[in-house]
């Protein structure tokens, strides 16, 4: 088989690039490890920028978005119980969209017309510095990709970013000391916006879905366990971290999904090596507290389509030359956004009281400032290229 474009990673990222190229006449084949089914069943937030859903109406996938999607023109911040609302609309007439990152992966699998191969296993990346080919296992059958280009889109423990060369590649790293305990329940959110909240147990953030469906977290150390919270024990530390008239309206019910997420930060450089190119995770994490990772990944990928579609169309190099260090600009910029709304609002053990009033000090800081408040708008619902 021979094709312009192999893919490696059918999530949201890998999905994306492959339906912008085959809209403008790019062909491609993307492989995915692991099923389709097990694809959708990965439970991730789902907070759209503006520019993500201009891109999801780019790829013609829009539609059930504008339908279900609930949109949202601010979020409201809390420390130890004081409110203050951040209202994305007023202070720079922005907005985002709350929709779920399974539903873009289910509304791009709905639209993709080229091929895509699950269960595509045993993948392999070749000679990406000269002619690239690569191969995959199916059914106990090796077959080849010839192709021109190679984007790996297949996450942080993909193939892609591990066929690297070490020495061609420089990453930088921070693991936080603690994760994300998250409660999926079949309740209407106890707001109409977003909550992040600090308190001194550690922090708590309340999501939704949908107006039926609402998603929960709280901070618990990086090695805890799920086992170890029943649904009334994380029920009742969510209130203790909530305002007390929002607890008080907090509808509870048996969690239909819980697991752990570990926080970290992670950038990969450069994101081009020859004819292979990362994106998404496979280049970059951030902790979720911002609301990037989805939005960055796809950033990424409308970059990168728009590069391969010159220099397979237009035999143009311009814009594959320049994808990595554009790309980074941007992920820096979102992963310092990220870590910082991570630290002002989890509690870091090793900080001690003087930590905490630090911490205060921003979060007064930032309630009491019009232009930090633009700020906090303006990286939320996402930055111009």
């Amino acid at each position: 088989m021979r094709t312009h474009v192999v893919i490696v990673g059918a999530g949201p990222a890998g999905l994306m690039l492959g339906r912008l190229l085959e809209l403008a006449g790019v062909n491609t084949v993307i492989l995915e490890r692991r099923s389709g089914q097990y694809v959708l069943g990965r439970i991730r937030a789902g907070v759209l920028e503006q520019g993500s859903v201009a891109l999801m109406d780019r790829a013609e996938a829009g539609e059930r978005l504008h339908a279900e999607g609930l949109l949202h023109h601010g979020v409201e911040l809390s420390f130890d119980g004081d409110r203050h609302r951040i209202d994305f609309n007023a202070l720079i007439g922005r907005h985002v969209m709350v929709y779920g990152q399974t539903e873009v992966t289910r509304d791009l699998m709905a639209v993709r017309q080229a091929t895509t191969i699950y269960e595509a296993e045993d993948v392999e990346l070749h000679d990406f510095d000269g002619k690239p080919w690569v191969t995959y296992r199916k059914d106990g059958v090796t077959h080849r990709i010839d192709c021109d280009f190679i984007a790996g889109c297949d996450g942080y423990h993909g193939v892609s970013r591990a066929s690297v060369p070490e020495a061609a590649l420089t990453t930088f790293e921070r693991i936080y000391p603690f994760g994300w305990l998250g409660v999926l329940v079949d309740k209407p959110p106890v707001a109409d916006e977003l909550i992040y909240a600090h308190h001194a147990r550690g922090f708590a953030l309340c999501s939704q879905r949908s107006n039926t469906r609402s998603r929960y977290y709280v901070q618990v150390p990086a090695d805890e366990r799920v086992e170890n919270w029943s649904d009334d024990r994380f029920w009742d530390e969510l209130r203790a971290r909530l305002n007390p008239e929002t607890a008080a309206h907090l509808q509870t019910g048996p969690s239909i999904e819980k697991s752990i997420a570990p926080l970290r930060s992670f950038v990969a450089e450069p994101l081009r090596f020859g004819r292979l190119f990362l994106a998404g995770d496979a280049a970059h994490i951030v902790p979720p507290t911002g609301a990037k990772g989805l939005n960055l990944a796809l950033g990424d990928v409308a970059a990168l389509a728009d590069a391969l579609i010159e220099a397979v169309l237009e035999n143009s190099t311009a814009g594959i030359d320049a994808y990595s260090t554009t790309a980074l600009k941007r992920i820096w910029k979102a992963e310092r956004f990220s870590w910082w709304m991570t630290s002002l609002l989890h509690t870091f053990p090793e900080t001690g009281a003087f930590g905490r009033r630090i911490q205060r000090a921003e979060f007064d800081y930032l309630t009491g400032s019009l232009a930090a408040q633009q700020s906090l708008a303006e990286n939320y619902t996402g930055l111009p290229d």
